[in-house]
C-alpha cells in the first residue's frame, strides 16, 4: 500500500514521529495497509529526545531497525555526577542481562529516518502537509477529513485511526477525550554544540552537572559533540515557543544565535567556566514553555486509539517520553493487527489502554521522586549532593536509570505457577533474555528466538517429553491464535534460575511479555487463557478462577 489517499485502509496513522512510525512499521511487518499522514511540511531536525533504553531498543530490534540504529548512535558506558568541580560519583551502564545493556544516544531525526526508511521498504510512505480536521468513529470505521498543503480537502476512511501526533493531538481533541494533568515549573533548554575544547577525555561517557537552581545533563553525541540539557525553574510561565512535547517541527521565536548564547551562558555558570564556548552543530531548539503532566482519560473510543505524546506527555526527566511511546506503539501494534484479523476480541485493544495508561501513571509518580535532574534550591541542593556518593553505592539507583515495565497487574497477565516456584518470570514480565540452547548446540539469546508475529511456548527441553509436546500442541491448534512452542536448555544453573522452574511454561506474547505461567502438567490453563483471547475478549468470565477452582492452582494444591 503505497499511502495514496483516497481509498479505505486497514489503519490511518495521523502522526510521522517516532511513535507513529514506530506504530507503522509494527503494523505493516503484520501485513496491515497502513496510511500515515502528517500536518507537517517535511520532516523536522530540531533538538529532540537523544537517549534510547534497553526494552525501547529491543521493541525496534524486533521491528527490523535494531542494528541500523546502532550504528548511528553512541552507547555511554557511564555519566559521571558533578557538583560543581567535585566529582560526587558515576553511575554505570551496562549491567542489565541483556543484548541491549546500554542505553543508545541517538538523535531523534535519525531514528525517524531509518524508521521511514524501513516504512518505505515495506510500502508506505508518509503524507505530509495533511491535517487531520474531523474524526467520527462509526461501529465497522473510522471516517476523518484531510487538508492537504494545497487547500485541497479530502474525506476518508480507515478501518482505524490512530492519533500519534503529540500533546495537541487534534484525534484526542476531535474525540473529546479530556487531556488531564497539571504544569509544571520546569523549563528545558537543550542543543547540540560542541565545546572548544575537551569536555572529558573519555568519548563515550555522559556528565550530570548539579547547581542550585539547575542541572546541566550532558550525553555523547554520535559524530562527536554533545547534546546539552539544562533543567532550570521557569523565571516565566508566559510561553513564547512550542514546547518539546510535539511531535512535528516547529519553529522557536528565539533565533539561533540567541538560543546559542542562552545555552552557553547557563553552561558557564553550572560549570564556572568563564571561558568555555560552544559552536552549535545543529539547529538549537529553546523551549520556555513549562513542562505538564498529561494523560488521556482513556486510549481508545471505539476504532480510535491514542499513542505516544498524544496518550500521555510529561516533562524530560530521564528521556523516557519517546521510550514509553515506542514501547507502547510496540504494544498496540500486535493487539490492533490480531483484533483486525478476526484472531482476537476487540477486548484485547481495552488491555493495550489499560498496561499504558497505568505505565505512565508509574513514570509520572517516579519522576516525583528523581532528585536528579530537576533543579533543586540552594538548600535542598546541599542536603542532595551530600547524600549522592552513598546512594551511588547502592545497587537499586541504577535501577532508576530506566525503571521496570511490567504488566503484572493486567488482564493478559495470568500467573497459575505454583507458589513454591519462586524462580523465573511473572507472568507480565519481559521475558529474560536467557542464554539456551534451541535444537542445536550453539548458545542462543532468548530475545532472537522470539517473533513478533507470533506467540511464543516456551519449555524446558528436559521436560518436553512427545506426549507433553503433543498435548500442547492440540490445545494451540484449537485457536487461530498463532503459538511456536519452543523446548530450550538453559545454559547453566545461573540460566536456569531465570528461565523458571522446569515445571512450568511460560506463554510470552508477541511483544516479549509473559503472558500465562502455569504448570507445565495442566494444559488446560493454556486452553482456557487462549480462549480468553477470542471474540469474548480477556478479562471476562473466562478467567480460569472461573473455570478451574482457584485453591487448585493458585496455591498449588494438588
Amino acid at each position: 500500500m503505497g499511502g495514496a489517499g483516497g481509498g479505505d485502509v486497514d489503519v490511518c496513522v495521523v502522526g510521522a514521529g517516532a511513535v507513529g512510525l514506530t506504530l507503522a512499521v509494527g503494523l505493516r511487518r503484520l501485513g496491515l495497509r497502513v496510511r500515515i499522514v502528517d500536518q507537517a511540511p517535511a520532516a523536522g531536525r530540531e533538538a529532540r529526545a537523544l537517549v534510547l533504553w534497553g526494552r525501547a531498543r529491543a521493541a525496534l530490534d524486533a521491528l527490523g531497525v535494531g542494528e541500523l540504529l546502532r550504528c548511528h548512535g553512541v552507547e555511554p558506558d557511564a555519566v559521571s555526577i558533578h557538583a560543581r568541580d567535585p566529582l560526587l560519583g558515576e553511575l554505570t551502564t551496562g549491567w542489565a542481562l541483556s543484548a541491549h545493556a546500554r542505553p543508545l544516544t541517538v538523535a531523534q531525526h535519525a531514528i525517524e529516518r531509518l524508521l521511514r526508511e524501513e516504512l518505505a521498504r515495506l510500502g508506505t510512505r508518509v503524507e505530509w502537509n495533511a491535517e487531520v480536521t474531523g474524526v467520527e468513529v462509526h461501529e465497522d470505521r473510522a471516517e476523518f477529513t484531510l487538508r492537504h498543503g494545497d487547500g485541497r480537502v479530502e474525506s476518508a476512511a480507515a478501518a482505524w485511526i490512530v492519533g500519534c501526533e503529540g500533546a495537541s493531538s487534534a484525534v484526542r481533541d476531535r474525540l473529546g477525550i479530556p487531556f488531564e494533568g497539571r504544569r509544571t515549573g520546569l523549563q528545558v533548554v537543550q542543543g547540540e554544540a560542541r565545546p572548544a575544547r575537551p569536555f572529558g577525555e573519555r568519548p563515550a561517557r555522559g556528565h550530570l552537572l548539579l547547581a542550585p537552581h539547575r542541572s546541566l545533563l550532558v550525553l555523547p553525541r554520535p559524530g562527536g559533540g554533545f547534546r546539552f540539557f539544562c533543567f532550570r525553574d521557569a523565571p516565566d510561565p508566559t510561553p513564547t515557543a512550542t514546547a518539546t512535547t510535539s511531535t512535528t517541527p516547529t519553529t522557536s521565536t528565539t533565533s539561533t544565535t540567541s538560543t546559542t548564547s542562552e545555552l552557553r551562558d547557563l553552561v558557564v555558570d553550572t560549570l564556572r567556566l568563564p571561558g568555555l564556548r560552544l559552536d552549535a552543530t545543529e539547529p538549537l531548539r529553546l523551549d520556555r514553555a513549562p513542562f505538564g503532566h498529561r494523560l488521556a482519560a482513556r486510549l481508545r473510543h471505539g476504532r480510535a486509539l491514542l499513542a505516544g505524546d498524544a496518550a500521555h506527555a510529561w516533562a524530560p526527566v530521564g528521556g523516557h517520553g519517546v521510550n514509553v511511546g515506542i514501547l507502547g506503539a510496540h504494544n498496540l501494534a500486535w493487539k490492533l493487527a490480531a483484533v483486525h484479523r478476526g484472531l482476537a476480541g476487540e477486548g484485547l485493544l481495552d488491555t493495550y489502554s489499560d498496561e499504558q495508561r497505568r505505565t505512565a501513571v508509574r513514570y509520572v509518580r517516579a519522576m516525583r521522586f528523581d532528585f536528579m535532574e530537576p533543579p533543586l534550591p540552594p538548600l535542598a541542593h546541599r542536603a542532595f549532593t551530600a547524600a549522592v556518593p552513598g546512594a551511588l553505592a547502592r545497587r537499586g539507583v541504577r535501577h532508576r536509570l530506566d525503571p521496570r515495565r511490567d504488566h503484572r497487574d493486567g488482564a493478559l497477565s495470568w500467573h497459575l505457577a505454583a507458589p513454591h516456584h519462586r524462580t523465573g518470570p511473572r507472568a507480565g514480565d519481559r521475558m529474560p533474555d536467557v542464554r539456551v540452547m534451541a535444537g542445536g548446540p550453539v548458545a542462543r539469546r532468548m530475545h532472537t528466538l522470539l517473533a513478533y508475529e507470533r506467540w511464543t511456548l516456551v519449555l524446558h527441553a528436559a521436560r518436553a517429553e512427545p506426549a507433553v509436546v503433543d498435548a500442547l500442541r492440540q490445545e494451540c491448534a484449537r485457536f487461530a491464535t498463532p503459538v511456536r512452542i519452543l523446548p530450550v536448555t538453559p545454559g547453566d544453573a545461573f540460566e536456569a534460575g531465570r528461565l523458571g522452574h522446569p515445571g512450568d511454561l511460560c506463554l510470552v506474547r508477541p511483544d516479549g511479555y509473559v503472558g500465562l505461567v502455569a504448570p507445565l502438567a495442566r494444559p488446560a490453563l493454556l486452553r482456557a487463557y487462549l480462549a480468553a483471547l477470542g471474540p469474548a475478549g480477556p478479562g471476562t468470565s473466562r478467567h480460569p478462577d472461573e473455570l478451574y477452582p482457584p485453591r487448585v492452582y493458585r496455591r498449588g494444591v494438588p
